[in-house]
């Protein structure tokens, strides 16, 4: 894990990058609409702006709703959010997640990502 200050408001379960801010490491929704917003980990609480987030780098995000058993997940042109399908306008991020182990679970390992 690793503790840094979120620039915004993080929802549990959102996937999450980390980025300088100054030189300060912070926490922000990952994007795939914006290169150099990939997910980097998730939370899995809440984090109000400004706040001390948990950042999971990898691992269990327990904190997910809707997935399909066995689907492929992949980062969401939503900020902090995931999708079955891998987003494909010019210009989007396709950054792999991870598999579906429940409805409602992934396991996380940062991978590396591609422009469409």
């Amino acid at each position: 894990t690793k503790v840094c200050p979120a620039s915004e408001a993080l929802t549990a379960g959102s996937f999450v990058n980390l980025w300088s801010d100054a030189g300060t490491l912070k926490a922000r929704k990952a994007d795939a609409t914006t290169a150099g917003k990939e997910a980097n980990g998730f939370v899995l609480a809440n984090v109000s702006s400004g706040a001390n987030a948990t950042v999971y780098r990898q691992g269990d995000n327990t904190q997910l709703t809707g997935m399909t058993i066995g689907a492929r997940q992949y980062l969401a042109t939503t900020a902090g959010g995931r999708t079955e399908t891998a987003p494909s306008a010019t210009g989007n991020v396709i950054q792999y997640l991870g598999t579906a182990d429940s409805a409602t679970s992934m396991t996380f390992e940062e991978r590396e990502s591609f422009i469409a």
